[in-house]
């Protein structure tokens, strides 16, 4: 009775402690990945999930859909308003020098006519798409969208951003016992989806040469 005791004595102490630090961990590198992206925040998600799929603790998972969509959502919302800062100062802004550094011309020209044409669905789609949410974020900047109106389309997109990574994350850790193969299964399929449009694009470029 008494090695039962001290096993679970021992054990959730240590879920606790991780749960205490992960979650804020994670809260914090998706907001700052949302500001700064060059943070795989995919990635992030999904070995969160994995994490979450080998502890008994519960709502684990769901803890780490709503920080990741909150996490998102804020990070958006921040770099939006600081977008918009820039669009209203003679001068610009840093920021909003980084973001139109990270949307190419073709890209832009492909999210405003697609934004025109489409309006906030374009906005929900753009965070699934790898690369896809900076140009169309760009595209609401230069068509002087209000905070509101990017927020009403940002909202769904940042929920349906955090249950894809975290469905990726699921199914990585359901298919390896260990938690660190789940994790670098994950990471492997984060990666496979992100430069998979990339590579499509590549080659119907040389088809058509």
């Amino acid at each position: 009775m008494r090695p039962v005791l001290a096993v679970a004595v021992t054990t959730v102490p240590t879920v606790a402690t991780q749960q205490a630090l992960g979650y804020p961990s994670l809260f914090l590198l998706v907001l700052i990945g949302a500001l700064v992206p060059v943070i795989p925040t995919g990635a992030l998600v999904s070995s969160a999930a994995v994490v979450a799929v080998h502890q008994a603790a519960p709502f684990s998972m769901l803890l780490v859909f709503l920080v990741s969509a909150l996490a998102a959502f804020l990070g958006d919302m921040a770099l939006y308003w600081l977008g918009r800062r820039g669009m209203k100062s003679k001068n610009g802004s840093r920021w909003l020098a980084a973001i139109r550094d990270r949307a190419p011309e073709d890209r832009l020209a492909q999210a405003q006519g697609k934004l025109a044409d489409h309006g906030v669905a374009v906005l929900v789609l753009s965070r699934l798409v790898p690369a896809g949410r900076i140009p169309v974020m760009l595209a609401c900047l230069m068509a002087k969208w209000p905070m509101r109106r990017f927020a009403h389309g940002n909202a769904p997109a940042c929920l349906a951003w955090a249950a894809t990574y975290q469905l990726i994350g699921v199914l990585g850790g359901s298919l390896f016992k260990e938690p660190w193969e789940g994790v670098l299964a994950a990471i492997l399929l984060t990666v496979i989806v992100s430069l998979a449009p990339t590579l499509w694009r590549r080659v119907r470029s040389a088809t058509a040469r």
